[in-house]
This record gives structure tokens, sequence and C-alpha cells, in this order.
């Protein structure tokens, strides 16, 4: 039966979605990164939240795009789940507060009655977080269920024994000489005509037209799908960044890992000029090979890759393929890219890139 559905409505879906969910827009991202923005710092505690730290001992792990599912075939956290568990167990015994910056449940393609019925390990370690006050959710394009349904509180609170709040945006706010510095957090599909419209389309998107995509196995084009989506997104995410004085943004969205507005290709291509200069043939050999495995993953290169300024920034995700997942910390001072994997069935925790918040500073 679904695949007849799905041979009479695909023209129709694709049509629609190309007709009705344009790529990203410029102009409708800036204003709508601009007003959330605006919105947090003037109105704390409605759209977003503002938290200060200090510089030296506040402790962020920001995870995006868990994706959690039914455990399915088409359950792209099942993989990754071994990896989330461990990572959250280090972070709550370390003391980290974390940010889940947005589709952090998978309900286009799932009912929430399959996510709860199917996630109870992964809600229990992150309610550890809510217990010592530690837990900031965002709400991202594929669970938009829990800022748009009337219900979503309570939800909540069968799955986590505790009232939580659902946020668009965190700003987190660390004093650093004349100025503060600004870490300006959200999912990062703000613009888009589909999942950031009025509230009717928000509940449409949420609760018809996703679950109708997921249900017939049509893939619209997303950036965490679509490499050229996903160039775009970057770009435009970076330009509103690069725009503004002592704020770092940082997104998910894309399933694609940027750090100091670099992809890890990028990075690696920065570095091998750097070796080259140095003549430093370990270092290059090293790099090639690296560089030959980034190359199947990532399409593009921006032109102007190494001048860019470090104001953007994308945790990657929790849900992919091999199991692996990436995540931004910061902690001791220092912003950091970490990939946590499976190596003989223990998992490892990384740092992929480094840089401290001071010395980033003094490059925006």
């Amino acid at each position: 039966m679904r695949r007849f559905i799905r041979w009479l409505l695909l023209k129709p879906v694709l049509w629609a979605t190309a007709r009705f969910s344009s790529k990203p827009d410029r102009a409708r991202i800036f204003n709508a990164l601009s007003k959330l923005y605006g919105n947090i710092i003037r109105h704390p505690g409605k759209k977003g939240l503002v938290i200060p730290f200090e510089l030296y001992s506040g402790k962020f792990i920001i995870f995006s795009d868990q994706h959690k599912g039914a455990r399915n075939g088409a359950d792209d956290f099942a993989m990754a789940e071994p990896n989330y568990l461990s990572a959250l167990d280090y972070y709550n015994r370390n003391g980290f507060q974390f940010i889940s910056l947005g589709d952090n449940e998978e309900l286009w393609e799932n009912s929430l009655a399959q996510v709860k019925k199917n996630n109870n390990r992964t809600f229990d370690a992150e309610k550890k977080f809510i217990d010592r006050n530690a837990f900031v959710k965002i709400f991202g394009n594929h669970d938009l269920y829990w800022q748009n349904d009337p219900f979503a509180s309570l939800q909540l609170k069968s799955i986590y024994n505790a009232e939580i709040k659902i946020y668009e945006g965190v700003i987190l706010v660390v004093e650093m000489g004349a100025r503060p510095l600004h870490v300006f957090c959200t999912h990062g599909h703000q613009g888009d005509a589909q999942s950031d419209g009025n509230w009717f389309s928000k509940f449409f998107v949420s609760n018809i037209w996703g679950p109708l995509q997921g249900y017939l196995r049509i893939n619209p084009n997303t950036p965490a799908y679509n490499n050229e989506e996903k160039t775009l997104h970057n770009e435009i995410m970076y330009d509103w960044a690069a725009r503004q004085k002592n704020i770092l943004l940082v997104t998910g969205h894309t399933h694609q890992p940027v750090f100091e507005s670099l992809t890890l290709l990028e990075s690696l291509y920065k570095q091998m000029q750097a070796a080259k200069r140095d003549n430093n043939s370990t270092a290059m050999e090293a790099l090639r090979k690296k560089i030959g495995k980034s190359e199947r993953e990532f399409s593009s290169v921006s032109i102007d890759y190494l001048t860019m300024k470090p104001a953007y920034f994308n945790s990657g995700c929790c849900c992919f393929s091999d199991g692996d997942i990436t995540g931004l910390e910061i902690d001791q001072g220092c912003f950091r890219l970490i990939r946590w994997t499976l190596e003989d069935e223990r998992s490892q925790r990384s740092v992929l890139e480094e840089i401290s918040l001071e010395q980033l500073v003094k490059r925006l």
C-alpha cells in the first residue's frame, strides 16, 4: 500500500516541495537571525535564555541533530546511541551544561509515541542534566512539535518527569575585556520558508507535511542531505556572523561540522598551506591522507577560506552512518570541536579542532 501511495503522490509532493520550500534566502535568514538574537537579548526567558559564564570555569557541551527514532531501518540515531550515551555520561560527571541544539527527536518520520518508547535510555541520560539544572533544549525543524503543539509541555513532563521549557535559541555570555563575547546558539533552520513561517505553516509542516514525506520516504532537498544546500547554508550563516561584533554563531541543521567558519576539508587545506611554508614533509604526508578521506565527504571549498573570520561554528550531528557523533565544547577557556567514536567497542573522545576564546576574540 505504501508503495502504491508513494507512486501516486511522488510527483505532487516533489512539486509542492520545490514550489513552497525555496533554497536558503539570504535576506530572510539575516532577518530571522537578527530578530531572534534581538528578542533573546531584550526579553530573556521567552524565545531563549541568556546564560553568563566565567571564562575559565564555564563548561558547555553542544550537541545537535540526534534525530532519535523508532529503532527501525530508518532510524539514523540507532548506530550512534552508544557514543551518545558515553558522551553524556562523561559530560555529566564532569559538570558540563548540555545544550541540545534542535532536531533532537525525529518527528517527521515517527510518531512521538514511537520515539518515547524506544529512547528511554537516552532520555534518562539527558534527565541527569535536568536534575542539575544544566539542560537547555532547543527545537529544530524536525521537532517543531515541541514549539507549536499545545500538549508539548505535558509530553515533555512525561518523558523527563520535570517541567522544562523549549527555546529557539540561547546566548552564552562571557566577560572579556571591554566588551563581552556572545555565543549565539540556535538550530539554524531560521529563514526556511517551510519551517520558519507563521503558526499555521509550522503546525502544518510538523504535523502533516513532514510526517507525510517520512511515511512516503520522499527526501526533500534539505541541508542535511544536499551538498549544494549545505554549502549555501554555511555561506549565509557565515555572512551573517561575520557582520556582527563580538558574536559567535553556533548552529546545527546541516549535519556538517564547521569550526572557525571552516569545514573540516577547508581546515585541512589551510593546515597544508602552513606545512608547505614550513617545508614539513611529515605533516604534509599525514595531511594528504586526511584530505583524501575528507574530499569524499565534502564537495566544495569556499574561495576565501584562507581569510574568513572565525565567527561561525556548526556542531555537526549525532547520527553519522558509522555511529560517530560530533559536538562543540566550551571548557577551560577554549572552544573545541570533538568527535566520539567506537574503538575496540569502547567510546573514545578526540579533539578535532581547538582554540582559546581569547585568541578567537582577537581574530574577530
